[in-house]
């Protein structure tokens, strides 16, 4: 799994614990998804359509650099299924993981409609480098 998107916990970011608001997190990981799909399916229309159980590890605090991890797991006629990780930058230490996000293509209706595509793709192979 490639972890390429960072994000440092702000006091804006943090629950009255003390500790990074997991609704900030799910709002960082979908952004996320949703950027990951649209880069695979080059197509800008897609919406979430559901996410298994989301597993807390550990809560992230202020000053802490995480980092999200998405990898796709498999393709549907209009969907891709992703799995991802968040984990801490600078230790290691796993934050969260979700086993499976279904996003959905859609086409010019809004309904969902076929992508075409069967394998990850990346930018580089795309233009030919």
């Amino acid at each position: 799994m490639n972890f390429h998107t960072r994000k440092w916990v702000k006091p804006e970011d943090l629950n009255p614990n003390g500790t990074l608001f997991g609704g900030r997190l799910l709002e960082w990981i979908d952004e996320e998804a949703a950027l990951y799909t649209i880069v695979q399916l080059e197509n800008r229309h897609i919406v979430t359509k559901f996410m298994s159980e989301i597993n807390f590890i550990n809560a992230p605090v202020q000053g802490d650099i995480i980092e999200m991890g998405i990898e796709a797991t498999s393709f549907g006629r209009s969907s891709i299924t992703l799995r991802c990780e968040v984990r801490n930058k600078l230790t290691r230490q796993d934050i969260l993981t979700i086993d499976k996000i279904v996003m959905v293509n859609l086409g010019a209706d809004g309904k969902p409609a076929p992508h075409g595509k069967t394998e990850i793709e990346y930018v580089r192979d795309r233009l030919g480098g």
